[in-house]
């Protein structure tokens, strides 16, 4: 099949993994209940948290993150040619679907979650030095003020910054150029998904997370 085929098949295939809405169905099954009309509202592994008790949101938290990664470090380099010119942009363009996947997914009427997990999940397999710092800015952060939206969207951006850092001198060459589109577009990607939490955060009203 023409490669360029195929990597439209992992792509689509990608989306419909990240469109699985695994806190949706984690409350359907635990409690019987829509997620969607409980708490924040959210799909995410943190409003499950807090609706049904940390240890399925931890579970969710799981599970999103595995979408993630299942396409981008596993579907892409299955089905591609990993020594081929393009496997790059490739696992670059799984990984955004998979992300869009689950901010909108198909199976909710496009109302998903932040799509956090499931880009950590992603960064894993993208970027190993970068993930490492934005997991110890998310860490750090949350360990300070124990605002899950704050720390994500820290680091997200810390994650940007240090893989932009990383492929210097030049990030946007053709070798990395895709890689260094996705250092801008997800954390991006994060805030834009995240101004309600920005809005609360100026005004005070964020909730802080507490364990159940």
């Amino acid at each position: 099949m023409d490669p360029r085929a195929l990597g439209l098949i992992v792509v689509a295939a990608s989306y419909l993994v990240g469109s699985i809405p695994f806190g949706y169905l984690c409350a359907r099954f635990v409690r019987g209940i829509d997620i969607r009309e409980h708490g924040s509202g959210n799909i995410g592994a943190t409003n499950v948290g807090r609706v049904l008790g940390s240890r399925w949101g931890l579970l969710v938290l799981g599970l999103d993150a595995a979408k993630g990664l299942l396409p981008v470090g596993g579907l892409a380099p299955l089905m591609l040619d990993r020594t081929g010119a393009d496997f790059l942009h490739w696992q670059v363009a799984a990984g955004v679907a998979t992300i869009v996947g689950h901010m909108f997914p198909c199976w909710l009427g496009f109302r998903g979650g932040k799509g956090v997990a499931t880009a950590l999940g992603v960064i894993v397999c993208l970027g190993g030095w970068a993930t490492l710092a934005a997991a110890g800015v998310f860490l750090a952060t949350f360990a300070l003020w124990r605002y899950v939206s704050l720390s994500s969207m820290l680091a997200a951006v810390a994650f940007g910054a240090c893989q932009l850092w990383l492929l210097q001198p030049d990030p946007f060459g053709a070798q990395h150029w895709s890689l260094a589109a996705f250092s801008l577009l997800a954390p991006l990607m994060i805030l834009v998904r995240h101004r309600a939490n920005i809005g609360r955060l100026w005004r005070g009203e964020e909730q802080r997370y507490e364990r159940r």
